[in-house]
């Protein structure tokens, strides 16, 4: 029996799970299922757990559950405490608006309960704008697993003693497992908050669980390293399908977490996958283990679990402090990357590898080698050492005392916003008002009216009954206002200009609103296809959307052939200059009007970009004056273009 055997394939797999997350968290749009990488931590985890304890019991009879929970607490609380309190310590110096609830946050990841409380506080995954980024959101995942460490070996202990023929105990982890990914399914399907399934320790369970069955058939001491030519080719080859696999749906749209395939089994799929792959790797009969290898994989998956930890908070600090990543995309995210890795590099040598292999004897020689415990003096000669001890407790005093003030700081709730509650009163009077629109729309016969009349008669009223003068501050005449009263256009846009639809509406009454929170260029397909077989579908259409992630050309050549030659079609680009798409976006948007005569770009980019007050603190959202200037702006752009 071979016992004992180091993978050194899984170092491998694990620097391509945190590259998957970090790559996800730089960008997601272009690294779509990057966040898959977590299926495979905790694949890894189910079946390498389960195995060394099976492994023990089929040897001894018993496990020593004692040192395996030591084990795994020198393993994961010492770099949990230090991401925690070296988090909190910069918060209390820096960024003192992510004090609330940080005491609560603290407790939650000590206690492996931080999911739960992330579903209770409605923290979400996906929500990178303003007041919902917190530097703590990746942490999930520590809770799931150390829920795992603290009841698998109690599990496999009834499993063993109860149940004891492996083939009895692999049917009862298939069967938890496929009640998991069927509960996840159920739950999507019952348009349940997406972070209770997302974050849901029940919902999530069948990656460990598969992991864990794998273990039962795939116990790595009893793989037969002497096997024939043919049978490695196969292993080989069942290795090369399954990785490539693990690729495309990397790269995948359709393992979009907020869509329906991930969780009506996409990830279970995925999860399949990688337990054949992490099978193969634990072969010895196959070359994939070498091939998983090298000095960088196993650079970076030994330090796997530093930079996963550390990766988001860095992100979060960083990108607060430079808001101006939508000019400098690539060198900011390369200096996060070096950030992440130098930190990881620091921690892993100064924490997490000596915690691995701490004593309470050496835990007493380290303080009486740089410390007289009688005076509490430092007395090393050893400067480095006296610097680290110096900065620990730096770090300590500073992190406590940012737990222990939080409770006295008040949470911004993003809904009580004055930019969340103008959205709600604005969404709500968009669908009375579209409502009422539309039924008239419906009604009333197209005429087209000569434009030099309008033209002429909206001179007249501009001297006669001025309309909205208040506006014209705000870089639009008042022929302009007279002119836009009449213009019918067809507007579909996200929460910037759900923001403003009111002013919009008010220069443009006759314009049909339609913009909401977190949309995609996407949405746009149905909504457009909506209003053309209801027949309102203006030959004016204004288009707000690019400020949540890039789209394709193809995407908006899509839209363009939907709407038709015949219509104008006003695109606003995008001013958010906290993501690395903007200048994508904008740039594609002004290949596009090279592509189609209709195509106008309205240039809120050039614009606004000079003028930070018009803004929120997000940099994006116009706030009360910069909805003026937005909305003026585009009225005056779609005047001078638009067809009467």
């Amino acid at each position: 029996m071979r016992r004992n055997r180091f993978i050194t394939g899984y170092s491998g797999l694990r620097a391509l799970a945190v590259i998957g997350v970090i790559l996800y968290h730089l960008d997601s749009n272009s690294f779509m299922g990057g966040y898959l990488g977590v299926p495979i931590f905790f694949v890894l985890s189910g079946y390498l757990v389960t195995d060394h304890i099976l492994n023990s019991y089929d040897r001894t009879g018993d496990y020593d559950n004692k040192h395996f929970y030591l084990s795994r607490i020198k393993k994961i609380y010492p770099q949990l405490i230090s991401v925690l309190w070296l988090s909190a310590a910069y918060i209390f110096l820096v960024q003192r608006n992510l004090l609330a609830k940080l005491n609560q946050i603290v407790l939650a990841n000590l206690l492996n309960v931080y999911n739960f409380w992330q579903i209770h506080n409605g923290q979400s995954y996906f929500e990178r704008f303003a007041a919902n980024e917190s530097p703590f959101t990746n942490l999930w995942t520590m809770s799931v697993e150390g829920q795992f460490y603290i009841l698998w070996p109690i599990v496999i202990f009834l499993l063993v003693k109860l149940v004891k023929k492996k083939k009895n105990i692999f049917g009862i982890l298939i069967g938890l497992s496929l009640a998991s990914a069927i509960e996840m399914l159920v739950l999507y399907l019952m348009k349940a908050d997406i972070n209770r399934i997302y974050y849901g320790t029940d919902t999530r369970f069948f990656s460990l669980g598969l992991g864990a069955a794998l273990a039962v058939i795939w116990p790595i001491e009893q793989l037969n390293p002497n096997v024939t030519k043919k049978d490695t080719r196969i292993l080989d080859l069942v290795g090369l399908v399954s990785f490539i696999l693990m690729l495309v749906m990397f790269f995948s749209k359709a393992m979009n977490p907020q869509q329906a395939f991930a969780y009506c089994g996409g990830l279970l799929l995925f999860t399949l996958i990688v337990c054949v792959f992490a099978g193969v790797i634990a072969h010895p009969g196959s070359h994939w283990n070498r091939i998983m290898t090298n000095v960088i994989f196993d650079w970076i998956g030994s330090r796997s679990y530093g930079i996963y930890l550390y990766q988001f908070p860095i992100m979060i600090f960083f990108e607060d402090k430079f808001t101006d990543i939508g000019d400098h995309p690539v060198l900011y995210h390369v200096i996060e990357i070096i950030l992440i890795l130098l930190v990881s590099e620091i921690t892993y040598r100064l924490i997490e590898k000596p915690m691995g292999k701490i004593t309470w004897s050496k835990t007493k020689a380290y303080f009486a080698r740089i410390l007289d415990l009688k005076t509490l003096d430092l007395k090393t000669k050893d400067y480095i050492k006296k610097t680290q001890a110096v900065f620990a407790a730096f770090v300590l005093i500073l992190g406590s005392i940012a737990i222990a003030v939080s409770p006295r700081a008040k949470a911004e709730d993003f809904n009580k916003t004055q930019l969340a509650q103008r959205i709600q009163k604005n969404t709500k009077k968009q669908k009375s008002d579209n409502a009422k629109l539309i039924k008239k729309l419906k009604k009333q016969k197209q005429k087209k009216e000569d434009k030099s009349k309008i033209i002429r008669q909206a001179e007249k009223d501009a001297k006669k009954h001025p309309v909205n003068k208040s506006y014209v501050k705000y870089g639009i005449s008042q022929l302009d206002l007279q002119l836009a009263q009449k213009i019918q256009v067809t507007a579909i846009g996200d929460s910037v200009m759900a923001g403003s639809s009111d002013n919009l509406k008010k220069l443009m009454p006759k314009a049909l609103v339609d913009a909401a929170v977190s949309r995609q260029l996407d949405v746009a397909f149905g909504l457009l296809d909506s209003y053309q077989k209801q027949g309102v579908l203006a030959d004016n259409v204004l288009i707000g959307l690019g400020t949540n992630g890039p789209f394709s050309m193809d995407d908006l050549d899509r839209i363009m052939h939907q709407v038709g030659p015949k219509r104008k079609v006003f695109w606003i680009n995008v001013h958010v200059p906290t993501r690395d798409w903007q200048k994508p976006v904008n740039d594609l948007l002004r290949q596009g009007a090279k592509r189609y005569h209709n195509l106008i770009i309205i240039d809120w980019y050039s614009y606004s970009k000079n003028h930070p007050d018009w803004f929120y603190g997000d940099h994006t959202h116009p706030n009360i004056k910069g909805s003026k200037y937005y909305s003026a702006f585009i009225t005056k752009t779609i005047v001078k273009h638009s067809k009467f």
